[in-house]
């Protein structure tokens, strides 16, 4: 049976790392593509690395604010839209008041909007981190509760805003929803997880290795995500299967967890980075160095290099059950750990 088609799709942070991914696979659909436009406050890139395959030209841009009603509404009445992705999102690590305005009140303010001019569906990206509280976490499935006492400000908003969306799935009144929960997102565009590896490596702190790398952790190429929020979309369209998918949740992953530390030597191995022997840091260690990190930024007005959130994400095991996704929406990722580092490292030797 035959895909349900998409006439049109708003991709609400089209411009973003995720987002370019998602242009990209929305714009690969066959036999018929969707009309694509881009709602952000950017614009997509002038440049497009040779990744990207997807003409710009055919892409519509409308620049605008994911708070404001007028300028949301504006945006699904130009572009017609009958699927709208949400996966516009502050990166971490910023002051919690963005995280409430972006991820929280832009996300409901987008709900009311699309519910009120009769889109069909909202696919929202979450996080898998919304189950995360610096425990472990092993093979999770979509049963796993949020925690009371969230790890981080952006968790927490991204916790809100799935659940505003879930709740707003109406099978009544034909407005469904949709919650990805990405794990460990990693890809060309990205300019966080492989730059900062690369960074470590060429300031010869690549020995250093905190906690004893047995846990098990989860990485997710970016077009694999992507992917799966085409599929989210196809089946909230589709009658048949628009109740097994409407106002769920599901994690999506790579379905390949591997030690914590080994996506980091694979990325300095193919930057010719090897390392004879590794000082190995204990968690408690780790932590304790960074609070005095933290104490010594605050004095000096410096970002610290070590924190205790982040060595309790470098140290928790992190791996999810995708069963789910692969049952119901028949994902599978695409593209492979490997080969997503060699896209990756690709693009930003292209991009350098």
């Amino acid at each position: 049976m035959s895909s349900p088609q998409i006439k049109s799709v708003l991709l609400v942070g089209g411009s973003g790392f995720l987002g370019l991914h998602l242009v990209q696979e929305f714009y690969d659909i066959s036999p018929v593509r969707p009309k694509i436009h881009v709602f952000d406050v950017r614009p997509l890139p002038e440049k497009l690395a040779s990744y990207f395959t997807f003409d710009p030209k055919e892409i519509g841009f409308i620049k605008g604010d994911i708070t404001s009603e007028e300028s949301v509404k504006s945006a699904i009445r130009e572009s017609g839209c009958d699927v709208v992705v949400h996966s516009a999102s502050p990166i971490h690590g910023q002051k919690q008041e963005i995280y409430e305005k972006v991820n929280v009140e832009g996300t409901k303010n987008l709900i009311k909007c699309s519910a009120d001019l009769k889109v069909k569906a909202l696919v929202y990206t979450s996080s898998a981190g919304v189950i995360f509280n610096g425990q472990d976490i092993h093979n999770a499935d979509e049963s796993w509760p949020i925690p009371e006492i969230p790890m981080d400000g952006y968790n927490e908003t991204k916790a809100i805003a799935e659940k505003a969306v879930l709740d707003a799935n109406d099978f009544d009144s034909d407005f469904l929803t949709v919650a990805l929960r990405p794990a460990g997102i990693f890809g060309p565009g990205d300019r966080q997880l492989v730059p900062g590896l690369r960074s470590v490596a060429k300031l010869g702190q690549s020995k250093f290795q905190i906690g004893d790398n047995n846990n098990l952790f989860d990485w997710t190429y970016a077009g694999n995500v992507a992917y799966a929020h085409v599929l989210a979309a196809q089946k909230l369209l589709d009658p048949e299967t628009k109740h097994q998918v409407g106002g769920e949740k599901f994690f999506v992953t790579n379905d390949a967890p591997t030690y914590f530390w080994t996506l980091a030597r694979t990325v300095w191995k193919a930057d010719g980075h090897i390392d004879n022997f590794n000082i190995v840091l204990s968690r408690p260690v780790a932590i304790a160095i960074g609070y005095v990190s933290e104490f010594v930024s605050k004095l000096t007005g410096k970002e610290p290099g070590l924190t205790p959130f982040r060595v309790k994400v470098v140290c928790a095991y992190r791996y999810h059950n995708i069963a789910k996704a692969k049952s119901i929406l028949g994902y599978k990722p695409k593209t492979g750990l490997e080969e997503g580092i060699k896209y990756t490292l690709d693009w930003m030797n292209e991009t350098q």
